[in-house]
């Protein structure tokens, strides 16, 4: 399976390497492009703020031209955060993908979008101050709705970014509970 995995506003850290080389050991390819140019943040704050640095149009171009090269051979678009939003919006987008795996994340769906039973699964912490209750039951609505096949594992008590090591959210159950459950859903694909 080939994934292009899209890094948090904390930029392609080390935990974000991490969790490509685990899905790399699952017997994946995987592509972690650099959305931030080598720059990082050790915190979610600081990510918002490296994020505004940059124009939205440009962030989106920079994914896009990272995957379009891969997609004709039907990505599974994962990422962290903001880089879920990234990653949901070009599977949506994207006929041949053949999954989304998203962490901590989720963006806005067009009333238009449409997609032949895409697998997608999301992982996120309960609760989560960026993805509150409300809006991940009108996410999983508007899924289904455009034909996805969405399914949401929640953690409770974990923070944000739960799965990334170098930050105060980390949180070692929770993150390999969902380790264990991605790469079961990868298998799937």
């Amino acid at each position: 399976m080939t994934i292009v995995l899209f890094h948090s506003v904390c930029g392609l850290t080390a935990d974000v390497r991490s969790a490509a080389e685990r899905l790399r050991e699952g017997g994946h390819e995987v592509h972690t492009p650099d959305l931030f140019d080598g720059r990082t943040a050790a915190s979610v704050e600081e990510g918002m703020k490296l994020r505004e640095e940059f124009d939205r149009d440009e962030l989106l171009r920079r994914a896009v031209t990272a995957a379009a090269p891969l997609s004709e051979r039907g990505l599974v678009y994962a990422g962290f955060s903001f880089g879920a939003a990234v990653a949901q919006n070009l599977a949506l987008a994207d006929a041949k993908a053949r999954g989304l795996l998203l962490f901590s994340g989720t963006s806005d769906i067009a009333e238009d979008a449409a997609v032949d039973e895409l697998p997608v699964q999301l992982h996120v912490a309960d609760p989560d101050p960026f993805e509150p209750h409300d809006w991940l039951t009108a996410w999983y609505l508007r899924m289904g709705r455009a034909g996805a096949d969405a399914e949401i594992h929640r953690y409770p008590a974990a923070g944000h970014l739960y799965t990334h090591a170098g930050l105060a959210d980390y949180d070692e159950d929770a993150a390999e509970r969902t380790w264990r459950t991605a790469l079961a859903f990868l298998e799937t694909l």
